[in-house]
């Protein structure tokens, strides 16, 4: 809805509550098939051509062999690093949300119904820029705990992120600042308006309100989401590979995202950078489907009693 309405206007905290509600759903059913990426993405492949995990099934049983003597360790070895994600996704995914919703609203001619293609990227852009303040270190902690392959004494996301202050000040929790950068401001572009473009294709409700139907949002989310997050797969493999703390002895090092995708490149071949794609898409797929679904949905503004805006 564009500025022309006089009845609606810019809510912030039914959105942040919307957000951070659909944050929390989305995660909580994904996050095992996120462990799995970040595993694969993170495993190097040695001079005899071996490697660790055959594929996403082969990761996820083996995850599943290591957790631990009986099925509850064993569930819970599927959501190491879980914690610090559940935690920070709330602010993180309100952030992003909210602040599409308020650059489109704000980029919006008066009167208008839909925005402009080149507008929505623009709003995309800005509002995956704004949630790197807590997507940065959110992903640095999550990386680390969901590795866990290693020996050694099993640090918690607290611990991990005090040692950092300690040893590198606050600098410490935003390694991989600029490749988080890339990735998310490049996949909000895609996102955000690909989204607003094949939710306005489905059907309405028939309550007046002018919202999609809920599955023409899910499906919306889903669609969306698998082609964003497949384009800018190189972009994470290189986030996550630089946001790794602890590498083996003789490993590359990288020291900006041309010299990782260069090195990537020269040493295991384009298909490295696209580790973990089919992963990812099956991570960010359903996660967006069904956060921008509840999102849609309007949780808060039913618990608060208020009217829903709608959206431009």
């Amino acid at each position: 809805m564009g500025h022309g309405d006089p009845q609606q206007h810019f809510s912030y905290l039914p959105k942040i509550l919307n957000g951070g509600f659909a944050g929390i759903v989305g995660v909580t059913c994904v996050f095992p098939i996120d462990l799995v990426k970040t595993r694969l993405q993170n495993q190097r492949i040695s001079p005899d051509g071996t490697a660790q995990y055959k594929g996403i099934v082969d990761c996820a049983r083996k995850t599943w062999q290591n957790g631990g003597p009986t099925s509850l360790s064993k569930f819970r070895s599927l959501y190491s690093g879980s914690g610090v994600n559940i935690l920070l996704i709330t602010p993180e995914k309100a952030i992003k949300l909210v602040a599409n919703d308020f650059f489109r609203y704000n980029l919006s001619k008066p009167g208008e119904k839909k925005l402009s293609a080149l507008r929505g990227m623009a709003a995309g852009g800005l509002a995956g820029l704004c949630q790197i303040i807590i997507t940065t270190p959110m992903e640095l902690l999550k990386i680390q705990l969901q590795q866990g392959s290693g020996g050694g004494t099993k640090l918690s996301a607290t611990q991990l992120a005090l040692g950092l202050l300690r040893e590198k000040g606050i600098a410490g929790l935003y390694k991989g600042l600029g490749s988080t950068i890339a990735r998310d401001v490049t996949f909000s572009m895609i996102y955000f308006p690909l989204f607003a473009h094949l939710d306005s294709l489905g059907p309405r409700k028939s309550d007046g309100s002018g919202d999609a139907v809920f599955y023409a949002s899910f499906i919306s989310g889903i669609v969306a989401g698998a082609t964003g997050s497949f384009s800018v797969t190189p972009l994470d493999v290189i986030k996550t590979r630089m946001q790794l703390l602890k590498t083996n002895p003789g490993e590359i090092q990288y020291k900006n995202i041309a010299d990782a995708f260069v090195k990537i490149l020269q040493h295991e071949g384009p298909k490295a950078l696209f580790k973990g794609a089919a992963c990812r898409m099956m991570v960010i797929a359903p996660l967006f489907g069904i956060a921008q679904t509840v999102y849609y949905i309007g949780v808060a503004e039913k618990v608060l009693g208020i009217q829903k805006a709608q959206h431009v």
